[in-house]
């Protein structure tokens, strides 16, 4: 039996779009069913090298599939200076639930962009207006493309405002989607304007005001991975529907955890998780609904999904390298 390996490259031309919007919606699902093991993420810290790493396990059933892997993450600021390395690094290791066999190595990278585009996908298809067509985007880094090839697989995105504080990053990603949508460069105020907008910063102080945000907009806090970081003033949070992808998790690092910390939000202003909307335990948008906000820490269950598909994919198409990684 061989092992698959793939990189960047080769993640990304397996992972595509809707097949990953669409698994991890199973393992929302099937989170809520409760037919998932996934521990609470671990951290290794390595304060000798000013980093970390942290390891993602997970097994997800999810009726006519299942699957099992963990992703390695690293997180090491000075490696873009004194390496010429990327910050965060990842490796998923994809294995056979039955035998345990290591089925594949891929790219972790590329694999968390993917799924968190798609994360952020599901969550627009159930709390956007059915007719959303403008998308707003604050941060113009890596995870904004995602973001956009995600959420208009769920919507009819004709218009993109993208807002970042460096103008060398939005020419950018004005540059790699002006053939499929308008795109301009907007405020933070003119993004939050759109229909649906998508927050992708690292930053420790909110920068997105209750007022600016529109009366039917839906917003993926995507940003907010670490205690103390948010994205969304109180305010908005407070005056919003607020569905969160994991209790644990948002509590602990997510887009509410500055003022659950504070005592000023509580589970009283959580509508509920992402899982029991799909799952249909919980109604998404109706049309009485203002302003939704989906709070997103990222979960090893939709990392394990996007592997499904990029593995499934490459086995079908005959693509990766392939070695023996444990003789039989």
């Amino acid at each position: 039996m061989q092992t698959v390996l793939l990189d960047q490259s080769a993640v990304n031309a397996n992972a595509e779009t809707s097949a990953v919007i669409s698994a991890v919606e199973d393992a929302f699902a099937a989170y809520e069913r409760g037919t998932v093991q996934m521990p609470v993420k671990s951290y290794v810290d390595l304060e000798r090298y000013n980093g970390d790493f942290r390891s993602m396990p997970a097994y997800i059933d999810a009726g006519e599939w299942d699957a099992a892997g963990i992703k390695w993450v690293n997180v090491h600021p000075d490696n873009p200076s004194e390496h010429g390395l990327p910050t965060v690094m990842g490796t998923m290791v994809y294995s056979d639930p039955e035998t345990g066999y290591p089925l594949a190595i891929m790219d972790g990278t590329e694999l968390t962009m993917k799924r968190t585009g798609a994360a952020a996908a599901v969550a627009t298809d159930y709390l956007a207006i059915e007719d959303a067509t403008s998308l707003g985007i604050v941060g113009a880094g890596v995870q904004s493309y995602t973001q956009l090839d995600a959420i208009a697989a769920v919507r009819p995105i004709e218009d993109v405002v993208v807002a970042d504080t460096n103008s060398e990053r939005v020419q950018a990603f004005i540059d790699a989607f002006e053939d499929r949508f308008s795109v301009v460069e907007g405020t933070i105020a003119d993004a939050a304007a759109c229909d649906v907008l998508s927050t992708v910063t690292p930053v420790d102080s909110p920068i997105v005001e209750h007022s600016v945000v529109g009366s039917h907009t839906h917003i993926n806090a995507m940003g907010a991975d670490a205690a103390g970081k948010q994205e969304l003033t109180e305010d908005l949070l407070l005056e919003s529907t607020v569905v969160i992808d994991d209790y644990g998790q948002t509590t602990h690092s997510g887009e509410i955890n500055v003022p659950w910390r504070e005592g000023t939000f509580s589970d009283e202003h959580i509508y509920g998780e992402l899982g029991e909307i799909v799952a249909g335990k919980k109604s998404g948008r109706t049309d009485d609904d203002g302003i939704t906000v989906f709070d997103s820490t990222g979960l090893a269950i939709q990392d394990i999904a996007a592997a499904h598909v990029v593995y499934e994919h490459a086995i079908d198409r005959e693509n990766g390298s392939r070695f023996e990684l444990i003789n039989s």
